[in-house]
């Protein structure tokens, strides 16, 4: 099975994603912040569920991913959709070229891929040369409980019929990382199933850390929630969510 046939099960996958609370939560920020936003760089677009959504509340989105598959897909489903969308294939730690944006977004914890302090730093700073004076960034994290609390030495698991996984969670080789072990069972046309096994490594960072580098990296820091709650992190949050200014 090639990876892009895995991307249309990604969606599946991601069926449950709140994505909803994330447009929400989009809109209200640039309410608050810059009403004036119209040009939109979503980061880590993915199949293209989240730049579509907003392409459809009136944003000028071009969506990035590394993943060439992941892409193809979002451009099948913004054609099905008559969404206009543009994507690229880069490395959120190497953005260039793609003009400047009222807002960028790093949303459904893609930042966590970044595992080094230095590449963090390194996307903030992509973010923020591709920004309008005073434009935003938004992006949400796990938080240290999450990692360390919920994903480490759990398994999770479905046995639909259609779609099977084991999904088993190691720590990592860095401080608050974790290695997500994924093997999907997938029904094939013949009745057989065809295994599938993916690895994915994320780590996250303090608040204090994600602010202090925001701070470095010449961005303002306008506000740090949790959970798409209206309240400061606490020691059980899941999500945090910024919102930064370009400076």
């Amino acid at each position: 099975m090639s990876y892009q046939q895995f991307a249309y099960l990604y969606d599946e996958l991601m069926a449950d994603a709140p994505y909803s609370k994330w447009l929400s939560f989009i809109k209200s920020a640039v309410f608050a912040y810059h009403p004036n936003t119209i040009r939109l760089l979503d980061v880590g677009c993915g199949t293209g569920s989240m730049p579509i959504l907003l392409a459809k509340e009136g944003f000028e989105v071009t969506g990035v991913d590394l993943s060439s598959d992941m892409l193809m897909v979002a451009k099948e489903k913004a054609d099905k959709g008559n969404v206009a969308l543009s994507l690229f294939q880069q490395d959120m730690r190497e953005l260039e070229g793609l003009g400047a944006y009222d807002c960028v977004t790093i949303l459904c914890d893609s930042l966590n891929y970044i595992l080094t302090e230095e590449d963090v730093k390194r996307t903030f700073l992509s973010a923020w040369n591709h920004l309008e004076p005073n434009g935003l960034f938004i992006f949400d994290v796990h938080s240290l409980h999450k990692i360390n609390d919920i994903f480490i030495g759990s398994t999770f698991g479905s046995n639909d019929e259609a779609l099977s996984y084991i999904w088993q969670c190691y720590q990592g080789e860095y401080e608050n990382s974790v290695e997500h072990d994924l093997s999907f069972f997938i029904l094939t046309n013949n009745d057989n199933y065809e295994r599938y096994d993916e690895l994915h490594i994320q780590r996250t960072f303090s608040a204090e850390d994600y602010s202090k580098w925001l701070n470095e990296c010449q961005f303002e820091v306008l506000s740090i929630t949790a959970d798409f709650e209206n309240h400061k992190p606490l020691e059980q949050s899941e999500r945090i969510l910024f919102i930064a200014k370009k400076s």
